[in-house]
């Protein structure tokens, strides 16, 4: 006998259930005709008493199912043993699976000793996102003190069923996967983004930016799962993820470069981000954040500090400086009664040079210098790195700031990387990839998705790129970026400890970028409120190149 319950039935919130006296009459035409059941073996009053009891068994179960059919958790839990458990269950799978339909067949009865009748039967759903689901069931029905009971218990919802478990939807299965350069699923979550439960569509990073894609343009699929009620975490699949409709989004994560990046910030307690970058084609080669979620490695917005005065050395050489030339640093510059000062108030003894004061990060020096250059020298300069073009990168980047300067305080600041210059973990490593490659190219995460690259309006020349290299490397080998001398690769590097905030004294970023000599990588490593850009952010670095060489 078939149940079954149409669209506007019955539910577990009490409204009109129109298929309601048509289940009614189709439980009692099989109280009428008595019901299958199965007696082999049994003769004369033995087969009579079976087929009774097997006839009085069928009641409750013919109701159980009816009002189970008619989705009425309630209801079908009077007809238990344990209806409380029985209506706890069927309500937790009424919700998860939200059925349009249900249609629920039953066979024949075979009693099994006395006061116990055995009924298989087969349940079919009508699910929205996984279409029709179906399953075999069974149920027995138990005789105490003269009343018969279905004796509940969770298979008798689905047989893979356990105690504390439910049936749920699982969405997704058939969206396709964002990959590494070598065609594996990415592991770099907060680049990756993440999928909602329910609806399957992407809510974030790559997943939410390429979801048409990823999931064919089409809603995506549900397959039928066994959850732990508790979590709701999935522990079983039941009917298979529907196949992938979407194309897969590949990206330029080397995997062994991310997971590089990732164990070397997995240490920090601050919130931190590490990029790499392959300098001849602007590859993306890691993105690494910790915590997960914000991906500040591409679109955090920062002071640059020191990092910066890379591009500041590329001004002042376009103007005609040299390594050699004297550079005195005091322990403070004054501009218009504000005062700068060097880290911790160093100073350098007379006779240094601009690689000496390049090298150990001296401030003083940027800011007493800064009457060599124009109101827009450094916003020219910066252009040359491609800093503040729009960037086509197949994902959401901030791509830097470097106004022209509005007054000799502004140009002050911002020849130290402080001011109004902004820029990300990405377009400092994308800095020093310019300085070892010689022009700039801009990165690319997704080089299918680009549709055309942001090409430097102007190029650093070749002397100055030339220069530029022999100031970051002395920076490794005898300057402040020491974290990185015994490292093998041949590094070049620049620090940076970036002021931000109005407290006294002010909190600090820690930054440094670099590039390896011998190979194709260029990186930046930044350390919100994490401090000195030698003393902190130079052992993540070095943690970094030590992963890599293994």
């Amino acid at each position: 006998m078939r149940r079954t319950d149409d669209l506007n039935g019955p539910t577990p919130h009490g409204r009109p259930r129109r298929g309601r006296t048509v289940l009614g009459i189709a439980v009692t035409l099989l109280l009428l005709a008595g019901g299958g059941y199965a007696a082999s073996g049994l003769v004369g009053g033995d087969a009579e008493e079976a087929e009774a009891d097997v006839r009085s068994a069928r009641e409750p179960l013919a109701a159980f199912l009816a009002a189970w059919a008619g989705h009425d958790a309630r209801k079908a839990a009077g007809y238990t043993d344990t209806p409380d458990d029985a209506a706890s269950l069927l309500t937790s799978v009424l919700t998860n699976l939200a059925p349009s339909s249900t249609t629920i067949e039953d066979g024949e009865g075979r009693k099994e000793g006395d006061g116990k009748v055995v009924f298989p039967f087969t349940v079919t759903m009508a699910v929205p996102g996984a279409g029709e689901v179906s399953w075999r069931s069974g149920a027995q029905v138990t005789e105490t003190a003269g009343s018969w009971k279905v004796a509940f218990t969770s298979p008798v919802i689905h047989p893979e069923l356990e105690a504390g478990q439910t049936l749920a939807l699982k969405s997704g299965g058939g969206r396709a996967a964002v990959l590494d350069a070598e065609g594996d699923p990415l592991r770099a979550d907060s680049l990756v983004g993440t999928v909602d439960p329910v609806s399957g569509e992407g809510t974030s990073g790559l997943e939410a930016r390429y979801d048409d894609v990823l999931s064919g343009g089409a809603k995506p699929g549900k397959s039928l799962v066994v959850a732990d009620r508790r979590t709701g975490q999935a522990v079983k699949d039941l009917t298979g993820a529907p196949p992938a409709t979407g194309r897969p989004v590949r990206t330029t994560i080397d995997p062994r470069v991310q997971k590089a990046a990732a164990d070397a910030l997995a240490g920090a307690e601050v919130n931190a981000a590490l990029v790499a970058v392959d300098p001849r084609n602007g590859h993306i080669l890691a993105a690494a954040n910790r915590p997960g979620g914000f991906n500040r490695a591409l679109e955090g917005r920062y002071p640059p500090g020191s990092v910066f005065k890379v591009v500041t050395a590329a001004a002042f050489l376009e103007d005609g400086i040299r390594p050699a030339d004297p550079a005195p640093c005091p322990k403070f510059a004054t501009v218009d009664g504000q005062r700068f000062e060097n880290q911790n108030q160093f100073e350098l003894p007379a006779g240094s040079t601009f690689a000496d004061v390049f090298a150990q990060s001296c401030n003083t020096y940027f800011v007493d210098a800064r009457g060599r250059l124009s109101d827009t020298a450094l916003h020219d300069a910066a252009q040359a790195f491609g800093i503040g073009g729009s960037w086509d990168v197949g994902t959401s980047t901030y791509d830097g700031s470097v106004p022209a300067n509005t007054s000799d305080n502004d140009k002050a600041a911002a020849t130290i990387g402080q001011a109004r210059v902004q820029a990300s973990p990405l377009v400092m490593a994308s800095v020093a990839a310019t300085v070892k490659n010689g022009t700039f190219t801009q990165p690319v995460l997704v080089p299918d998705a680009v549709k055309k690259r942001y090409e430097a309006p102007t190029a650093l020349g070749t002397e100055v790129a030339g220069r530029l290299r022999e100031l970051m490397r002395t920076t490794v080998t005898s300057g402040s970026a020491h974290a990185l001398k015994d490292l093998p690769g041949s590094p070049h590097a620049k620090t940076g400890t970036a002021e931000f905030g109005t407290e006294v004294p002010p909190r600090t970023h820690a930054w440094m970028i670099g590039y390896q000599g011998d190979s194709d990588l260029a990186w930046a490593v930044l350390l919100e409120d994490g401090g000195s850009g030698g003393a902190d952010a130079g052992p993540v670095a070095a943690k970094f190149l030590r992963n890599l060489a293994g």
